[in-house]
């Protein structure tokens, strides 16, 4: 796996501002104060716990970005399956203080990508052998959008618009600020889709009433917002009456214990926010060798 070209731009605009507040003006002291400029080395990239791999075409743009006379040899792709403490992920060689002042910065990466594959992955497991997506949301860090919802994919989540440009979304914002009401589902799709032909029109709805309002005006998607099950599954229900074209979205306080019952409800895709914001980075750390 590697990055498409808009995602290793935005890695490299991450990888310079991770390097001037780390380097500063003068560069790894530490190092500098002990390490001779001739001396090389290598190391090893390992996992210390079970994971999903991503995140290594980042690594190697760090350490390129630091000294290009650095190599890193993948042993493992991006969306691999790691199963126990010790997989080795690559093999880093070069000079020792390129090597070393490209450490934490590389690792940050790599950790916290792996820590969103790792979880997507969960998700992903928990509603195997049903005919539903998980998704993302733009609930990401600032700048690192493109790179977290990479992760999501090597995890084997999918990706919901990447941001508000790409995709309409009516929430219930956009309806408060027209006054609220069944009216303002209508004239919200209707002048979103003669603006936007080309843009899937998709609606936030809280209950039923607002969802089959929804439906007959032929939302692209819909989205069921903060429903239970029960609710879910009177939603399906209706959709399938109504307007069986329609595709309908849970989301809103979906937990890894939760999913597969929201899941088994008939809707077709979740979106949830914590694949992004509420992730564990995975313990991944660089070894040196002797």
């Amino acid at each position: 796996m590697t990055f498409t070209p808009q995602e290793a731009l935005a890695c490299r605009r991450l990888i310079e501002l991770a390097l001037d507040e780390d380097l500063g003006d003068d560069g790894d002291v530490t190092s500098q104060a002990m390490i001779p400029l001739s001396q090389r080395g290598g190391g090893r990239l390992v996992a210390h716990r079970d994971g999903v791999l991503a995140g290594m075409p980042a690594v190697e743009l760090v350490l390129k970005a630091v000294d290009g006379s650095i190599t890193c040899v993948s042993e493992c792709l991006d969306g691999t399956r790691l199963s126990g403490s010790g997989t080795i992920l690559a093999r880093v060689q070069g000079p020792m203080l390129g090597i070393l002042a490209s450490e934490r910065i590389a690792l940050n990466f790599l950790q916290r990508l792996s820590g969103t594959a790792t979880l997507t992955r969960r998700y992903v497991d928990a509603v195997a052998g049903l005919p539903c997506k998980i998704l993302d949301t733009r609930k990401t860090a600032p700048g690192w959008r493109l790179l977290e919802k990479y992760a999501v994919r090597q995890g084997g989540g999918h990706n919901h618009r990447l941001g508000l440009y790409d995709g309409i979304l009516i929430k219930d914002n956009h309806l408060a600020a027209l006054g609220g009401g069944l009216s303002a589902i209508r004239r919200t799709i209707e002048t979103a889709r003669q603006k936007y032909p080309n843009l899937p029109v998709e609606i936030e709805v809280d209950d039923l009433d607002q969802l089959t309002t929804a439906l007959r005006f032929q939302a692209d998607i819909i989205l069921l917002d903060n429903m239970r099950p029960a609710q879910l599954r009177e939603a399906v229900k209706l959709r399938n009456e109504l307007a069986a074209g329609v595709t309908l979205e849970a989301s809103g306080g979906i937990t890894l214990e939760s999913v597969r019952d929201v899941a088994e409800t008939g809707v077709d895709r979740i979106s949830i926010g914590a694949l992004t914001h509420s992730t564990a980075a995975l313990d991944i750390a660089l070894d040196y060798d002797a």
